[in-house]
């Protein structure tokens, strides 16, 4: 049955490596761990086994971006699959969850946030849930790379659905986090599936160079193909890309602050092969699927090897050649480990933002409990006197603390749902002459869904077709919305700031220093990490990587830059192959001791006919006879 459901939606013949081993043991009720590369397949692993069962399947994963991606290409697939995440207005979610519980949804997107609030408890008894899904099931663990605290609850969400399997993926985590992972979802005799780490056709590279611009142009010169450039921080993104521009490379730049609608246009046009190399910050890659990128570079270096790693993976998932470099220079080492300093401002910092931020939008102590309000940074630190950086790496801290959630510029577009049914809105129509061609335009261009659940609409679209301005299109909508007919939910182009739990007095925050503090160790020992990985000049990078995910063993890959290295200081020079032949030839005729060899060759080539004779000995060609002669073994 699973292989006609891979067929039916996928389109594929035959699962990748453990896909199907990971598909029976969920299949057959057993709690998962599922480890496998970038461009593994793991969501394969949950949504295949969720289609050969009756009901919904939950999945939990960390970022909106990567939730909207995954529930539109299920959709493309024409499987019914919804998300809930923060900025949805609660009439949306009421209409998500209803279609769970009553309708055929098949795959249900929330943070791990969601799973605590009163209506999804309520909700989810009413569902039917055949499994549990944990993406980046790393966020779980303390000691992985982007702890976030919400996923602690879900060993209690899990009592609400005792019988039902759970899946925990993830692409990369060392052996503490494994183990972390199993411990906090409480998972029940785990079967535990892990692919090897390594990539044999992806050649990792690590190149100390102060000039990264005009190595990046070279890099891209040599290696044609798609391509991603990882840059630390927004401004970069668009000065390298002008560059490339300048150099006759196409290229867009990519991150957090463009518009969402902007954002999907650079994508798709990267996607589609219309721009070539994509220059952007971490918020790019995550659950895109292009197989076909040959090269990805970082000219700043990650703070770990986990998004190192994964970063690095989006490269050759297509199993074609591909190229890993990573550029870096003394400094960059050294801002390495200022960041890590940086990342956690004193515990009195964090009250007195926390507090700041409850007077900024005036919630009182115990409310504003998922409320989420419109931020900006500037302003709010301009208004309280608070240092802009500081601020920010606090805020960022009290969201690791599972206090707060920010979310990037959230520019979705506007959406609309009729709250009405079909009578009561022909009485409006009556009523309102002037709202009734309006709304027979609605209807003509959203259809019947805007009774049901929320669709996306386009004020600019509506105006062409409606003959009017814009503004008046937002007059009409909203005045249907006061009128309660509908609900309009206007496009926001700011970052939206949500209260997590109940405000607390900032005095007697719940905030645990000891575990902030071993999490800056934590921080400190990746950056090592990093810092050995680069700057190695010996060692296969692929088994770097392996051992820092527990992985040993002794093969190499044959193709990062240590490797080429080695190979090419080993490879014997034309000379020296000139060299062998002729011993070989020689000895070919007769035996001869070590000196007559040499002599043979004159005083010029003595030690080079030293060395050869040396290693043809080491490689068994050669062999000493009794009477100390040599001659070629048989």
């Amino acid at each position: 049955m699973i292989h006609e459901i891979l067929k039916q939606y996928w389109n594929y013949d035959s699962f990748r490596p453990l896909q199907e081993d990971i598909i029976h043991a969920v299949l057959a009720g057993r709690d998962t761990l599922a480890l496998l590369p970038t461009g593994g397949g793991k969501s394969l692993c949950f949504q295949v086994p969720a289609l050969a069962k009756d009901g919904v399947c939950i999945v939990v994963t960390p970022l909106i971006a990567l939730m909207k991606d995954q529930v539109e290409q299920l959709k493309r697939r024409q499987i019914r699959a919804a998300a809930i995440y923060s900025g949805m207005n609660w009439h949306e979610i009421d209409i998500v969850l209803d279609n769970c519980i009553h309708g055929n949804t098949k795959f249900l997107y929330v943070s791990p946030e969601r799973l605590r609030t009163d209506i999804f408890l309520a909700r989810v008894k009413l569902m039917k849930v055949n499994l549990l899904a944990i993406d980046e099931a790393h966020c779980i663990s303390q000691w992985g790379y982007d702890f976030r605290p919400a996923y602690l609850q879900i060993a209690e969400f899990r009592k609400l659905i005792p019988d039902v399997p759970l899946i925990a993926l993830t692409a990369s985590a060392t052996k503490p986090v494994k183990i972390d992972i199993c411990e906090k979802l409480e998972m029940s005799q785990p079967a535990v599936f892990q692919d090897s780490f390594a990539r044999s056709n992806l050649s990792y590279s690590a190149f100390f160079e102060e000039n990264k611009d005009a190595r990046l142009l070279r890099i891209l010169q040599n290696v044609q193909g798609s391509a991603i450039v990882y840059v630390r921080n927004r401004r970069r993104t668009k000065e390298i890309s002008d560059w490339l521009n300048r150099n006759g490379i196409r290229s867009e730049f990519y991150h957090a602050g463009i518009p969402t609608k902007q954002r999907g246009e650079k994508q798709e046009a990267w996607i589609r092969n219309r721009v070539r190399v994509m220059v952007s910050t971490n918020a790019f890659g995550m659950g895109i699927d292009k197989p076909d990128v040959r090269v990805v570079v970082h000219t700043d270096l990650p703070d770990n090897l986990e998004a190192y790693y994964q970063e690095a993976g989006r490269a050759g998932r297509d199993k074609g050649k591909a190229y890993a470099v990573a550029l870096y220079s003394q400094r960059d080492l050294s801002e390495l480990r200022r960041n890590v300093e940086q990342k956690y401002p004193p515990i009195e910092l964090l009250r007195r933002v926390y507090q700041a931020l409850a007077n900024y939008y005036q919630i009182p102590v115990g409310g504003g409990e998922l409320e989420n309000f419109d931020f900006d940074l500037q302003d709010f630190t301009g208004i309280f006197g608070l240092p802009l950086s500081e601020t920010h790496y606090a805020i960022k801290l009290l969201e690791e603390e599972g206090f707060l959630q920010l979310s990037d510029a959230f520019n979705s577009s506007s959406k609309i749902h009729i709250t009405v049914d079909n009578r009561a809105l022909y009485d409006l129509q009556l009523k309102f002459p002037q709202y009734d061609s309006f709304i027979k335009l609605l209807l003509r261009m959203y259809g019947g869904e805007v009774f049901t659940q929320f669709v996306h609409i386009s004020e600019t679209a509506i105006s062409q077709k409606h003959y009017t301005l814009e503004a008046d299109v937002i007059k009409l909508l909203q005045g249907l919305n006061d009128m309660n007919v509908l609900v309009y939910d206007k496009q926001r182009d700011k970052p939206q700031l949500c209260f997590l739990t109940p405000r607390f007095d900032a005095a007697m925050m719940p905030i645990n220093a000891l575990a902030i503090q071993e999490k800056q160790e934590a921080d400190f020992q990746r950056v090592e990490a990093v810092t050995k990985y680069v700057q190695h000049s010996t060692r296969c990078r692929t088994q770097l990587l392996q051992q820092y995910f527990g992985e040993i063993t002794d093969a190499e890959c044959g193709i990062c830059d240590n490797c080429l290295a080695k190979k090419k200081k080993t490879a014997p020079s034309p000379e020296n192959t000139q060299l062998r032949t002729e011993i070989l030839k020689l000895l070919n005729l007769s035996p001869l001791t070590p000196q007559q060899l040499v002599a043979a060759f004159g005083l010029k080539n003595e030690q080079n006919a030293i060395n050869t004779i040396r290693e043809l000995l080491e490689d068994e060609v050669l062999i000493y006879e009794a009477e100390g002669t040599l001659r070629l073994s048989k």
